[in-house]
């Protein structure tokens, strides 16, 4: 008769166990926020400009006029998966703001 009893009680610890979800899968904490040099493509351009000796010099000012910032916001999700986001112009995003997606973008908590 002691069967029954222990395989009720092994059921019941189960029942009680916490089960572990995210309770906001799209909310979670900024863990990185950086700056990264997109390089320019050079056209051509500025190596006719340069002419024949100063070429490689007008190319690389072209090259180097054309480069961009990216500013990138990396979360790391409530639900284990992380994001990089993109953005043109810097953020006041800093490692550990709290944060929530809210149509592919962030917003504070």
């Amino acid at each position: 008769m002691r069967k029954p009893i222990v395989i009720l009680a092994a059921a019941l610890s189960l029942a009680a166990a916490p089960i572990a979800l995210a309770a906001c899968p799209e909310c979670g904490t900024v863990t990185s926020v950086k700056t990264v040099k997109k390089e320019g493509e050079a056209s051509g351009g500025g190596a006719v400009l340069g002419g024949v000796v100063g070429g490689v010099i007008g190319h690389q000012i072209e090259k180097n006029k054309k480069s961009t910032n990216e500013h990138q916001v990396v979360v790391k999700l409530e639900n284990g998966s992380t994001r990089t986001f993109r953005y043109a112009d810097a953020t006041s995003y800093k490692v550990g703001d709290k944060i929530k997606v809210v149509d592919d973008k962030l917003v504070r908590r």
